[in-house]
């Protein structure tokens, strides 16, 4: 296992998301990663806000950053005929090439996964999409916002009486990536036991929706369709996020059981409205829950959240500070788990998540995001081991743009 990812080499032809996080998962773990670029079609996150120091730039963004750690940039010009060319060449050398482009995109630049075992019998190919390659919607535009409205979970986000609050973020560029790296790890495994590659169809509608599996299968027994609930919950009660003392502070509290409601009034120091009968069983609770949650406010903003949680937790409550960017920030169990990697960078340095997982059995790496094409010497000198020659010739004929 130690030497799983070491020599493996992965040729990146994703953008955005979901198949730079594929890669990177990879990346970190010892493989190689050869992400192409090119100065006329860079990744698109390049662009995509924040920016170090609010400036726009290439170099700049923070998401790009984060999607993009322990790769090399090779810069390459796929609408240039020798631009295919050398990408046959780089894929005999490889394991695994990886791409997000809109199904069919591959195909006419006679890059497909029957062209591509032509030059590497036993190539894994994983092509990510919103839809998948084939059927009816497979050619549908668009990005993470849109498809997590697509895959229902704006739907069951926000309010009762309100329009649907969508959650924060493309959520499905979250999901699927998990499901990428998993099946690369079995499509290697397959590899090694076999000698045979094969090709991997990964539609994050598909995948995403594992997520709302429940929520289905209430459809389909029970004809019941799943709705907004703000921060209700069908088995709890008190049950959300209280507003603390403090500007604009707040506490999450969830109290399952009957006994786990005992704890909480003895927290709250037994108020006289702990007896009421309104509130004596949990699912009376659930009934009355928005007169409680008058009540619980009206003792949570006398405290910090940090008193607030303390004090619950100590009682055997479930409670958690909301936290911010800043809180987090200063977390003493991240900062235990060395969570935020600093790096350098010639244009950015940045900050980005360490690791979500340990494995003991499995060295871990991060090194710095790329600056577009910064590789492309090593790549053709070092992996293609191209002559002098025709590295400046090809540089003169516009393919490394």
């Amino acid at each position: 296992m130690e030497d799983f990812y070491k020599g493996i080499r992965v040729i990146d032809f994703t953008w955005m998301g979901v198949g730079a996080l594929i890669t990177k998962y990879l990346g970190e773990r010892g493989a190689e990663i050869i992400k192409i670029e090119s100065e006329n079609r860079p990744d698109p996150i390049r662009l995509v806000s924040p920016f170090k120091d609010n400036i726009p730039h290439l170099e700049r963004s923070c998401l790009f950053a984060k999607y993009n750690t322990c790769k090399y940039s090779f810069r390459l010009n796929l609408s240039h005929p020798k631009g295919v060319e050398i990408v046959k060449k780089l894929v005999a050398k490889a394991d695994i090439v990886a791409e997000s482009f809109t199904p069919g995109t591959m195909e006419r630049l006679g890059l497909s996964y029957e062209e591509l075992k032509k030059v590497k019998p036993d190539i894994i190919m994983v092509s990510t999409s919103m839809q998948g390659q084939t059927g009816p919607h497979a050619t549908s535009p668009g990005t993470g916002m849109t498809l997590t409205s697509l895959a229902g979970f704006s739907y069951i986000t926000g309010w009762p009486d309100r329009t649907p609050a969508g959650v924060y973020g493309p959520y499905t560029d979250y999901v699927a990536p998990l499901f990428g790296a998993a099946a690369l790890h079995a499509a290697l495994d397959y590899r090694a036991r076999t000698g045979k590659g094969q090709y991997l169809d990964l539609s994050q509608f598909e995948v995403s929706i594992q997520f709302l599996a429940p929520l289905l299968l209430d459809y389909v027994v029970n004809r019941r369709i799943a709705r907004r609930m703000g921060n209700e919950s069908p088995c709890a009660a008190p049950h959300g996020v209280y507003q603390c003392s403090g500007e604009d502070r707040w506490c999450a509290i969830a109290v399952f059981t009957d006994k786990q409601w005992q704890s909480f009034c003895q927290a709250l120091g037994n108020p006289a409205w702990a007896e009421d009968p309104r509130f004596a069983t949990l699912t009376s609770r659930i009934k009355n829950r928005y007169e409680l949650d008058k009540l619980v406010t009206a003792w949570t903003i006398k405290y910090s959240p940090e008193e607030v949680m303390e004090l619950l937790q100590k009682a055997g409550v479930p409670a958690g500070i909301v936290k911010t960017g800043e809180d987090l920030w200063n977390d003493p169990q991240l900062r235990y788990y060395d969570s935020f990697c600093e790096l350098e960078h010639p244009e950015a340095p940045c900050v980005v998540l360490r690791r979500s997982v340990d494995l003991s059995k499995v060295p871990y790496k991060i090194s710095r995001p790329p600056t577009l094409g910064e590789h492309l010497e090593y790549v053709c000198k070092q992996v293609l081991e191209m002559p002098d020659e025709e590295f400046v010739q090809l540089l003169a004929e516009g393919v490394f743009t």
